[in-house]
């Protein structure tokens, strides 16, 4: 049985007094929670609440990106010795929002996996198709491209110490929604391809769900055979969103 994920991404959210209470407002609640872990993925300059908050507490820290090179003259980065040294536990990799308006790619994506596990960091790898790709029943094809691309770079063996967010760009914001036996298909698709590869890993490899769970829709999508916690945006600023969805993978995990 897979230990459920439920991890909060901020993105480019809050000022320091909205981090600091979302941060004690998500602790406070946190402790209802044995069955499923936690993680809150901050903007860069509230690691330092992050570190300081949830000490102590069963709730990880996360970065949202960091850099593709381990330091040296790359004025604005972050690497990921930094984030560890903050005490973040995860990092997310190759966000759908990184590979559109930022232009990573398989590569370089490759290269940020690489340097996450090379600081102790957890890496979640992001995958997932545009409306335009779905609609065109390009899916299949897209993902095992984004997932092929980074095997075939850094080797199987090292998803054994990596986290895969499912993202249905399509079901982002759009007011489009994935139903639970699409969004079950896609999990199920992406860890035959890495059975393929490896079967232990791909039994072991847990695959979060990041089309906009919600309170509302949470405990469907994590009672899927193949879902194993969640990716969650714009739920995860409201700490009683959030630690809804965090109980719905308590009752899944049951």
């Amino acid at each position: 049985m897979r230990q459920p994920l439920i991890a909060g991404n901020w993105k480019m959210n809050g000022s320091k007094a909205s981090a600091d209470a979302l941060l004690r407002g998500v602790v406070a609640g946190s402790g209802g929670v044995s069955k499923s872990e936690i993680a809150v993925c901050v903007p860069f300059p509230y690691l330092y609440l992050g570190e300081q908050l949830l000490v102590g507490s069963a709730v990880r820290l996360g970065g949202q990106n960091l850099c593709t090179e381990s330091g040296g003259a790359f004025t604005g980065e972050v690497s990921g010795s930094m984030l560890a040294d903050f005490g973040c536990t995860y990092v997310i990799c190759g966000h759908s929002e990184r590979r559109e308006y930022y232009g990573e790619d398989e590569a370089s994506i490759a290269l940020k996996l690489t340097r996450a596990i090379e600081s102790g960091l957890t890496p979640i790898l992001c995958v997932g198709e545009t409306l335009r790709q779905r609609e065109a029943g390009e899916t299949e094809a897209v993902i095992a491209g984004q997932v092929d691309g980074v095997v075939d770079r850094i080797g199987i063996d090292a998803f054994a110490g990596i986290e895969i967010a499912y993202e249905p760009v399509w079901a982002i914001g759009t007011g489009l929604t994935a139903t639970p036996e699409q969004a079950q298909a896609v999990h199920a698709f992406i860890r035959s391809r890495i059975a393929e590869k490896s079967a232990s890993i791909a039994k072991k490899v847990r695959i979060l769900y990041g089309g906009s769970m919600k309170p509302g829709n949470a405990a469907e999508l994590l009672a899927q055979t193949d879902i194993d916690g969640g990716l969650i945006g714009g739920a995860s600023l409201n700490a009683d969103d959030f630690l809804a969805i965090c109980l719905a993978g308590e009752q899944t995990a049951a």
